[in-house]
């Protein structure tokens, strides 16, 4: 069996060892064998990491995926201009080709990022070859991958069924769990609707089939009118909610609905970036914090903003700190005396928080002996990081793709000194340009 004995590194565990100014770390196989201040160890493939920070691997909750070919598109879109350009118009002329390059390539830059968990919400998968090519793009990456199937939202034709009357499909959902639940680095998850965008009956039907396929229910909270206001009473009632509930956004909740939801142990996701820029809200980690829970965070859209998730760590944590200042500042007349949030919380989000979200977090999101050996090694000698008086700050407040090292997968390395492993990057990169070219030119639409 396998083993990479990584030395000499400041190690950021997320985990009750604390962490190590300076440490090893064995990996067997998959696993994390060993963490500590020193090990000796005969047989293993010995990685120099000093200068290097190793944090866990980043888990990135929530991101469509299949809109990495649209990179940028919508930068200017208001969720308004997203729901009718990207959803009834772009999304509709997708084959299964183009979820194909574009989930492969959004993938790798996940990991190309730091990020080892992908949480990929696919909602542009109109038939099983479609659903087949996203989930190739997945396991063709090598990424630790969550593929929630959704179900496309165009406007309805005349005669047609618009897509907030129609049940998930079950029969797919099975097909796709005996396919591949069960995968080393793949699970299979619900990407429901909810009540916020379907009917009552829809919502009942989506969540009674999560429940009885034993999978993750996630669904968008908020954004316009909700289609079925007491939808949230009625799932309650019918003991539909717990801790495999997921909400993205969550906007439109009231606080004693969040209060609810947090005390059943229902997970949310929030997309700190995209949510300011896009006309949400200001993300609900604060009312979360108030409750004694925490956001894990997601890209949401390459198509919008970039794929790095400690950006999305620095973006939510600003947004919050500047929130609770201001509240500060209304309610005393002056700057308050500290921070309410520290850089160790924000890592946090990007890492336990999302592998609560998946139920996960005996696996992943912190580095423990028996955990999944899912690590990124940080390079901290370089300009932009040196010099390092915290090593916590430094990572979420300093640390940009540039100085991402090295990237580990259950026990694989992926990416090692800047560069992905096995991956032809000129073909790939090709293939994605010409499939955003075909799409965006099939309706017209260039950027403005």
């Amino acid at each position: 069996m396998n083993r990479t004995l990584i030395r000499g590194a400041a190690i950021i565990t997320m985990d009750r060892q604390g962490d190590l100014p300076v440490g090893d770390i064995l990996v067997t196989g998959d696993t994390l064998e060993a963490i500590a201040p020193a090990l000796t160890v005969v047989d293993a493939d010995v990685v120099d990491a000093s200068g290097c920070i190793v944090i866990p691997g980043l888990v990135n909750a929530h991101m469509h995926t299949w809109q990495t070919a649209l990179r940028g598109l919508a930068a200017n879109w208001t969720l308004l201009e997203y729901f009718q350009k990207m959803h009834a118009g772009l999304a509709t002329v997708f084959g299964p080709e183009d979820l194909y390059i574009a989930t492969l390539a959004g993938a790798l830059n996940q990991i190309n990022c730091g990020t080892t968990t992908l949480a990929d919400w696919c909602h542009n998968n109109r038939t099983p070859e479609h659903n087949d090519a996203a989930i190739a793009g997945l396991l063709e990456s090598g990424i630790r991958a969550a593929f929630f199937h959704g179900t496309p939202k165009p406007d309805p034709r005349p005669g047609e069924r618009p897509f907030w009357e129609a049940p998930h499909p079950r029969t797919e959902m099975e097909r796709l769990v005996k396919t591949h639940q069960g995968r080393p680095l793949l699970s299979i998850h619900a990407a429901v609707l909810g009540p916020h965008y379907s009917t009552l009956e829809v919502a009942l039907h989506d969540f009674r089939m999560a429940r009885d396929l034993g999978l993750i229910a996630s669904l968008h909270q908020g954004g316009g009118a909700a289609r079925t206001p007491q939808g949230w009473d009625r799932l309650e009632a019918e003991g539909l909610l717990g801790d495999h509930v997921n909400i993205v956004h969550g906007h439109a909740l009231t606080d004693s609905q969040l209060q609810r939801f947090c005390a059943l142990g229902m997970s949310f996701s929030a997309a700190a970036e995209n949510e300011m820029s896009q006309g949400h809200g200001h993300p609900i980690t604060g009312r979360l914090r108030a409750f004694g829970r925490a956001p894990s965070l997601g890209v949401d859209l390459e198509s919008v903003l970039s794929g790095d998730m400690l950006t999305q760590a620095r973006v939510a944590l600003g947004m919050q700190r500047s929130l609770d200042n201001l509240a500060y500042r209304e309610a005393h007349g002056t700057i308050p005396p500290t921070s309410t949030i520290g850089t160790r919380e924000a890592l946090s989000w990007v890492t336990l928080e999302g592998a609560r979200m998946l139920k996960a977090e005996h696996r992943i999101g912190s580095l423990a002996p028996g955990k999944q050996a899912d690590l990124v090694l940080v390079r901290a000698t370089d300009l932009n990081m040196q010099p390092v008086h915290d090593v916590v700050n430094t990572v979420v407040m300093q640390t940009s793709l540039a100085n991402i090292d090295s990237v580990m997968v259950a026990g694989r390395w992926k990416k090692r000194s800047g560069q992905l492993l096995g991956v032809d990057l000129p073909p790939m990169l090709a293939a994605l340009r010409a499939s955003g070219q075909r799409i965006t030119q099939a309706l017209g639409l260039v950027p403005a």
